[in-house]
């Protein structure tokens, strides 16, 4: 069963401001990232560790700094409470699984810590797909 995006948007956000280690290390986390769940891509901006947008309706010209690309099955297993084996990380799923990571890895290794934390939410947010 999805989530609609809006709904979807609105429960990652405040998951994401609400979330105490976030508040505790994220002075600092700026960046913007796309989730591509096939049907479904939204972008995510994030300033000194708010999240400043959530577009859930990019354009192929709208900016960001890295890309999580995969399938739909990929992103219901990330979303799982206790996910799969290879689905509880980026890297396990982009060594084994179907994700692929694109765009300025320098910018996403800068943000790393804070950006596992967040993406970790998924399981408490579910996805869209």
């Amino acid at each position: 069963m999805s989530i609609d995006i809006k709904s979807w948007a609105k429960k990652f956000k405040d998951l994401t401001e609400s979330d105490e280690t976030i508040k505790a290390m994220a002075k600092y986390y700026t960046c913007s990232f796309l989730f591509d769940m096939e049907s479904v891509k939204v972008i995510i901006e994030m300033h000194d560790g708010k999240v400043k947008n959530i577009n859930t309706s990019p354009g192929g010209l709208d900016p960001y700094d890295f890309a999580l690309r995969a399938s739909e099955k990929t992103w219901r297993e990330f979303a799982r409470p206790i996910p799969k084996p290879m689905y509880h990380g980026i890297y396990a799923a982009s060594f084994r699984r179907d994700l692929l990571i694109e765009g300025n890895h320098l910018i996403l290794m800068q943000n790393i810590r804070n950006f596992v934390v967040q993406f970790e939410l998924l399981r408490k947010s579910g996805v869209p797909v």
